[in-house]
């Protein structure tokens, strides 16, 4: 059980053991999707061992900006609460040490090129299932094992390009254009984790365990909401609109005399009152605004009066006194203009602790609350102490040492 930590130590702290307290995770993820997915259940209690090659988790590499002991923001800002093992599973004697961690453990996560961990006797129909029935194992992959593209590597930004992500962002001039986020490798996060959660309480009814076969293809096509919809009905190709939603009107950007706002209507009625809002009533009872047909239809002329109407507003105060009055808006906020708001605070969305700063928790459970335990693991920080906590003796973890199974300082 995780101590509770005080709370004048940081900001989004955890505060008790969590909602997934007992729950032990073997992480042999890198980079993103995975890291990201066992973020989320280290944030509520479990404990994560995550055992680093040799080289360490590339993205320790991928700044700047670096922090004070030499790990890029990108590792920093997915780590969090985790104990580093430095571990070389392409030796026999490593995988050994795997195996022996595997004992007890509820969770193995890893996110190797498929066939190798059936390459290394460790696949889970014939070896994992049989040795530890009740282990839930999640791959993540880019494409999965088998298929056209079975086995193939999957990159974020490749796989937006592949399932159609990238042909409906952007705008009809700049052709198709990269989310700003890797959305298809947090996607892939959450959506694992989600799995995880599932094969867990299938489990507590039929007491064994599963393999969750989890892929950056599958995920990043189940983002395709509603385009993927649209096609399916229209048979018509989607494509990118900008900021304007492809089947609402308004639901679009707009400047104002301070900044640009994003507003929406996402019915009749609450375009009624958004136009009498604005003083423009006439335009609920206008045959070419008066249903969201109508409007999308007539996209161009409802937003050259709505672009006239904002002009000389203050952005900031509109969206205020909309909000107020139940109108959905927004200024559009740069991120050191988000991270500054008020209701960013009120909301606990950003965490500090010993040195670390990040974004917070967004599950936000009543009884059982998550948040931060620990700052990101320096590389193979907890290689000593977590294996003496799994029953690993001194003189084993010395032998293991010498012989180049645990790493303690990374390989370039």
């Amino acid at each position: 059980m995780t101590d509770a930590v005080p709370m004048n130590e940081g900001r989004a702290l955890a505060t008790g053991p969590g909602a997934l307290s007992g729950l032990r995770v073997v992480d042999l993820t890198r980079v993103l999707g995975g890291p990201y997915c066992t973020m989320i259940l280290s944030d509520h209690g479990a404990e994560v061992i995550k055992l680093e090659p040799p080289q360490g988790d590339e993205v320790r590499d991928w700044g700047p900006p670096f922090n004070e002991d030499g790990d890029a923001s990108y590792f920093v800002g997915v780590n969090r609460n985790k104990k580093s093992v430095g571990l070389d599973l392409g030796k026999p004697a490593g995988r050994e040490v795997l195996m022996r961690l595997l004992e007890g453990a509820d969770v193995l996560i890893e996110n190797f090129k498929p066939g190798s961990m059936e390459k290394w006797g460790l696949g889970f129909e014939e070896v994992l299932s049989k040795r530890f029935p009740r282990l839930i194992h999640c791959r993540v992959s880019g494409f999965g094992a088998t298929g056209p593209l079975g086995g193939f590597p999957g990159y974020d930004a490749i796989v937006q390009a592949m399932v159609g992500l990238m042909s409906i962002n952007g705008t009809e001039n700049s052709g198709p254009t990269r989310l700003g986020t890797p959305i298809v490798d947090i996607a892939t996060g959450l959506y694992s984790a989600i799995a995880i959660l599932m094969a867990l309480h299938e489990r507590e009814r039929s007491g064994k365990g599963q393999y969750c076969d989890m892929t950056l293809h599958d995920c990043g096509m189940a983002l395709l909401h509603p385009h993927a919809a649209n096609f399916f009905l229209s048979g018509k190709r989607p494509v990118a609109t900008g900021n304007p939603h492809p089947n609402l009107a308004p639901y679009a950007k707009f400047k104002t005399r301070t900044c640009e706002i994003f507003v929406g209507c996402g019915n009749d009625p609450t375009f009624r009152k958004f136009a009498a809002f604005l003083g423009l009533g006439d335009l609920g009872s206008d045959p070419r605004f008066a249903t969201n047909g109508g409007r999308t239809t007539n996209r161009a002329a409802l937003t050259e009066i709505l672009e006239a109407r904002f002009a000389e507003e203050d952005g900031h105060d509109l969206c205020q006194r909309m909000l107020a009055a139940g109108l959905p808006a927004g200024p559009v906020l740069h991120v050191d203009e988000a991270m500054a708001q008020a209701h960013t605070a009120h909301r606990a969305m950003i965490t500090e602790k010993d040195g670390f700063v990040g974004l917070g928790t967004p599950i936000k459970l009543s009884r059982t609350p998550g948040g931060t335990r620990a700052a990101p693991p320096r590389f193979a920080e907890h290689t000593r102490s977590a294996l003496a906590e799994k029953g690993f003796s001194a003189e084993e973890i010395a032998k293991l040492e010498e012989a180049g199974v645990l790493v303690e300082a990374r390989r370039k």
